[in-house]
């Protein structure tokens, strides 16, 4: 399956929320999200555009795997993810299997995050109010589709983004853009 995604920042939640709110979204309560991302010994992930990180939303506890971006308009890319014990037990003792096969940990992207659910044209669309530590305000449109159906999703990403009336995407991981900001303050 592919992750196809859009990115927008944006300063005020409330119209976005009115929009959603009209078309019969459906979001349950905010949630914290804490993303560590690690480096693989053998290759640099920056480099050849690839993620490894363990996110935590409450208890739960999943490993993710994200290739390279497929194109210049979404960020599409293959999505890996696997759910593991929860807890924060089972976090720490998967990120120290992680170090002692040689990967290091990058960074954690903390973040506020409202996900709204709902359908467009078919597919199952989420739609994520983000807030995050130290980078800002963004919304990010996803649709999870097999390879055959990725014209048509990323079709419908960019109608909802007109109909929300969002500006340009961004393409930059938060963790990309966390990453640039500490080291423009270091």
């Amino acid at each position: 399956m592919l992750e196809i995604e859009m990115k927008f920042p944006v300063t005020d939640f409330a119209a976005l929320e009115r929009r959603l709110s009209e078309w019969g979204a459906s979001a349950p309560a905010s949630r914290e999200d804490a993303d560590e991302y690690f480096n693989a010994p053998d290759r640099d992930f920056a480099r050849t555009d690839e993620a490894l990180r363990v996110r935590r939303i409450g208890s739960a506890n999943h490993v993710t795997y994200k290739g390279p971006k497929r194109d210049t308009q979404t960020k599409t890319r293959t999505e890996i993810e696997v759910p593991f014990a929860g807890g924060d037990e089972a976090a720490r003792d998967f990120a120290a299997i992680l170090t002692h096969l040689g990967y290091r940990s990058t960074a954690v992207v903390r973040k506020r995050r409202t996900v709204y659910h709902l359908t467009r044209q078919g597919f199952d669309l989420e739609v994520c109010l983000d807030d995050v530590e130290q980078v800002g305000r963004f919304v990010e449109l996803e649709i999870v589709a097999p390879e055959e159906a990725l014209d048509q999703a990323k079709a419908v990403l960019l109608q909802t983004a007109a109909e929300l009336g969002l500006g340009a995407s961004e393409r930059r991981s938060y963790l990309e853009m966390l990453l640039n900001k500490t080291a423009g303050s270091a």
